[in-house]
């Protein structure tokens, strides 16, 4: 790859805090041999492949068997929540492909996609949504619906033929296709091998001033996403497991249980479900094998969708999965909390108050961050990845008072600057709405909606708003949408 000139490299530095043509579409390929490694054993499958049922069109049979789930403790930028366990895993079906927008206007008779095209996939689509696509689509092909679905509650007939989500483990597997590296394409990865924010390669993080590290140099940023199918597959023949869109899978978010496990399905209950892969505005370390990203089931965002599954073979039993997210109370006494470091986000904060008579405080450090911007870069990536908590300089004296927190930052290297994590910390938020907005260079929210479920999962989260820049002209009519669609009154 061609080093990037300084004209590129400066346009990158512009983008950097703020952060957070299509392809053409390749005809499925054979699945060429999978790379083994010691603890996995991963079967590529061949037509000739023995099932108790047929295969559905452009479904691939992963043949079971064992692997480490999670990551090594010495991948670059992993997550505590990724802890390596043995998982031993049944045959099954998966799609080839990422579900597409035709695919679904087909069954649902309708397409609530940000970017328009039939052989792109669907996004913005919630969990609950894919749930009731699976059913949907099994009882139009005359195959038994998987999902009993009871208000917030689920229930998994797994006996049941029909179309289904992966669960979390059965998506890793198929994703890793035998490796144990940080991406299937091994330690890297390239914006001519996955539809992601192609600026931000593996471990730019580190290497932003002086990539001559860096495995995978900087490449192209779509900003949208692309034809399913678009680049090379995996060894099991599946397309854009790294990228493109995340993918809905069954799982509530929770710990890895210890101790080898078969077929896990996750926690009974919950309040967020997890999604895997990345999509086409995240970063390269959003989109590792091992990451787990989590939103609540009843949102939907523009870079998440879904990937099919079925039985290889009949199970048995029923996986019951229920909710235990509270419903929050919207609106009440708001408070209007945020952290600015060059003065869009503050900007935004006031022009929140200013229309709903709100009070303000500002999250601030009492060690501030450099105020030269290319040191701060350096701060900002270096608190995310040691995982800082710095100390504040100011409290909220009586957080209960509060029904609605309307939490603002800047889109930090794709997620939350880290004084926001330590103001999340301080205090209780069970039973309280969250409702978030962030200033960025193109980036939207990156992973900092998954950084927030994740350190608070008793708050509900409520509808965000992502604001370039500083807004613009705009800003006011943009506000005051977002606050009518949250139900927040005006002053």
């Amino acid at each position: 790859m061609k080093r990037i000139s300084a004209l590129f490299l400066a346009i990158l530095l512009t983008f950097a805090l703020a952060g957070c043509g299509n392809t053409e579409q390749r005809e499925p390929s054979t699945p060429s041999e999978s790379t083994q490694q010691p603890n996995q054993t991963v079967t590529v499958p061949t037509e000739s492949t023995p099932s108790e049922i047929a295969l559905p069109e452009d479904f691939v049979l992963i043949n079971g068997g064992t692997f480490q789930m999670g990551s090594l403790e010495s991948e670059a930028w992993r997550s505590e929540d990724e802890t390596a366990h043995a998982v031993a895993l049944s045959d099954f079906y998966i799609s080839r492909y990422e579900l597409t927008q035709a695919e679904y206007q087909a069954v649902m008779g309708e397409n609530p996609s940000s970017f328009s095209g039939d052989n792109l996939p669907v996004e913005n689509v919630s969990w609950m949504d894919a749930i009731s696509y699976c059913n949907a689509r099994s009882t139009q092909e005359g195959l038994t619906p998987v999902y009993v679905v009871d208000g917030q509650s689920v229930s998994w007939d797994r006996s049941a033929n029909g179309y289904r989500l992966p669960t979390e483990a059965e998506w890793e597997y198929a994703c890793r296709a035998g490796t144990d590296t940080p991406f299937n394409t091994q330690t890297s990865i390239s914006a001519e091998e996955a539809n992601y924010w192609g600026h931000y390669p593996y471990l730019i993080e580190d290497n932003y001033f002086s990539q001559g590290n860096l495995e995978t140099k900087p490449g192209v940023y779509r900003q949208t996403t692309v034809a399913v199918g678009s680049f090379d597959p995996n060894a099991l023949g599946l397309y854009d497991m790294h990228g493109n869109v995340g993918e809905w899978v069954w799982d509530w978010y929770g710990s890895y249980e210890t101790g080898e496990q078969t077929d896990p399905t996750g926690p009974a209950s919950g309040t967020r479900r997890v999604y895997r892969g990345g999509g086409w505005n995240d970063f390269a370390k959003n989109l590792r094998s091992a990451y787990r990203a989590t939103l609540p089931p009843d949102s939907a965002s523009y870079n998440l969708g879904l990937r099919l599954v079925r039985n290889a073979g009949t199970g048995s039993g029923n996986v019951e999965s229920s909710s235990t997210q509270s419903n929050g109370q919207s609106g009440g006494n708001i408070l209007i909390a945020y952290y600015s470091w060059g003065g869009n986000t503050r900007g935004i904060a006031q022009e929140i108050q200013r229309q709903t008579g709100a009070e303000l405080f500002e999250i601030e450090m009492v060690t501030p961050y450099s105020t030269d911007y290319n040191t701060v870069l350096d701060q900002a990536q270096e608190a995310q990845n040691n995982q800082d908590r710095p100390e504040l300089s100011n409290h909220v004296e009586d957080m209960s008072q509060y029904d609605t927190i309307i939490l603002g930052y800047p889109n930090w290297w794709a997620s939350i600057p880290m004084p926001v994590a330590s103001f999340l910390e301080e205090y209780d938020f069970t039973g309280k709405t969250i409702v978030p907005f962030c200033s960025h260079g193109g980036g939207r929210f990156g992973q900092s909606l998954t950084a927030i479920t994740k350190m608070v999962p008793d708050a509900v989260l409520g509808e965000g708003l992502a604001v370039s820049y500083s807004g613009g002209s705009g800003l006011s009519e943009d506000v005051a949408a977002w606050l009518e669609e949250n139900n927040i009154s005006f002053e």
